[in-house]
């Protein structure tokens, strides 16, 4: 496989856990979001899966994985995960949790440990790409092997 993307710390533990992916870099854009990201590789925003670091009414963080084309309920996750509550962190506290840039947060080698929980329906897409630790810079791969490495509480939290 060659190696013209970057060698992130995402890239090292899924090269540890043995999963196959495709790099795909593209150009990133600082308000494009999953909707840009998905328009350059030329797939539905529905399998882009985006990497969302939020924190609990006792600031412990946890990593939310969401459909591109979906918000996350914030109640429903925090009834979920038997919590008072939980909100998104604010992009400076998010970068020190994860060890990565906001907009190159991945869930592959968070440099905090922490909660895992993922949409449900990620699960069962026939394939996804999520960020590979870098702005610009996705990986394809099975969802199976998404759920297999980060074993993550499945949740329902999703709103269209």
């Amino acid at each position: 496989m060659a190696t013209d993307y970057p060698v992130t710390m995402a890239i090292r533990v899924l090269r540890r856990h043995h999963v196959a992916f495709t790099p795909h870099l593209y150009v990133w854009e600082a308000r494009g979001g999953t909707a840009a990201s998905a328009e350059h590789l030329g797939v539905d925003e529905h399998l882009i899966v985006k990497t969302l670091i939020f924190e609990d009414e006792t600031k412990k963080p946890l990593c939310i994985l969401m459909h591109g084309d979906r918000e996350v309920s914030a109640k429903n996750l925090a009834r979920q995960l038997a919590r008072k509550s939980v909100a998104p962190c604010a992009p400076d506290v998010a970068d020190r949790h994860s060890g990565y840039q906001v907009g190159g947060t991945s869930p592959f080698g968070l440099k905090r440990a922490m909660p895992v929980t993922c949409e449900k329906s990620i699960a069962d897409l026939p394939r996804i790409y999520i960020n590979g630790g870098a702005r610009g810079f996705l990986v394809g791969l099975s969802p199976l092997e998404l759920v297999r490495v980060l074993e993550p509480q499945l949740v329902e939290v999703a709103i269209v």
